[in-house]
């Protein structure tokens, strides 16, 4: 894995309004560059009953209404990678007021992976069509005049990209609050070794710059929290503070990872993310159907 090879510019301040999700536990951000309207989205969500089989975009809608309020120019709508915990809403949103949809040009590997899983016919393209943009390691790009830079972070999944965009970074699942740790690496494509290296990347970048979390379960019942910096993570993260060796790490999240039982939404999410957020085809009855793998997961 590359060293980093860019100084993030923390003279820009970007705002940073998050909004939250609790019955998945996640954030979605609305990023804007402080000398103009435009903005990013990242990681967006659309709701589903699952027992259902409903699905909502209220929290789509306070998203996009807030950026109507504000009257910004949504210029990307990002995802850090194909989340296994919430479906993405970025098709709705971009239908409603534009934007690039982006993610890491590893999506391919996931999208083999998973089209394989589910079985998805020639139809289900494996090459990253469904999206508008996909992120290199080291790809650069702009929200208006906010200089943005993608950093490939694997471990987690094989796409996971963390974006920063001045002082802020959106660091996806590779990292939690420091009392929270790290994410699982268990699931097809993940890998701890990696995932530590990865987390080392992000340690290496400056003290103060700005991490913002996807998620956030609130361990000893604290209240939720989803900003902090790569000092705090570097001296307090409770899985990879100063000190932890790449072995300790990897033990510890390989047994830890052996306990989890697979997310509540993992089988839609999957499906439905690694297409953008597209639903699958409908079938010959107009319904779209999901599928449900028995004993691959």
């Amino acid at each position: 894995m590359s060293a980093i090879s860019f100084t993030p510019n923390l003279q820009q301040i970007p705002l940073v309004v998050p909004f939250f999700d609790e019955p998945t536990n996640t954030f979605s951000y609305v990023v804007q560059d402080p000398t103009s309207k435009a903005c990013a989205i990242i990681d967006s969500v659309m709701e589903i009953d699952y027992a259902a089989g409903h699905l909502d975009l209220q929290g789509a809608d306070k998203i996009i209404h807030y950026i109507r309020e504000q009257q910004l120019d949504l210029q990307w709508i990002i995802e850090t990678h194909v989340h296994a915990d919430h479906l993405s809403a970025a098709p709705y949103i971009q239908e409603k007021i534009g934007g690039k949809i982006g993610i890491g040009e590893h999506i391919i590997t996931v999208q083999e992976t998973f089209g394989k899983i589910f079985n998805e016919g020639s139809q289900f393209q494996r090459d990253g069509s469904q999206f508008d943009q996909l992120f290199k390691d080291g790809d650069q790009y702009a929200v208006g005049n906010l200089q943005c830079h993608a950093l490939h972070t694997p471990g987690h999944t094989p796409a996971c990209m963390t974006h920063i965009m001045g002082d802020a970074a959106f660091v996806g699942d590779t990292l939690f609050m420091p009392d929270g740790g790290s994410a699982r690496a268990d699931f097809p494509g993940g890998d701890a070794r990696v995932l530590y290296q990865s987390i080392q990347r992000l340690l290496s970048l400056p003290d103060e710059l700005r991490l913002f979390m996807c998620h956030d379960y609130m361990p000893n019942g604290r209240d939720v929290e989803y900003e902090t910096t790569v000092k705090q993570q570097r001296e307090h993260n409770i899985h990879v503070h100063s000190g932890i060796s790449e072995d300790a790490f990897v033990a510890m999240r390989e047994k830890r990872d052996a306990t989890l039982g697979m997310p509540r939404l993992i089988i839609p999410s999957l499906q439905i993310n690694m297409r953008a957020g597209h639903l699958p085809e409908a079938d010959s009855n107009g319904t779209v159907y999901l599928k449900v793998p028995l004993d691959t997961l």
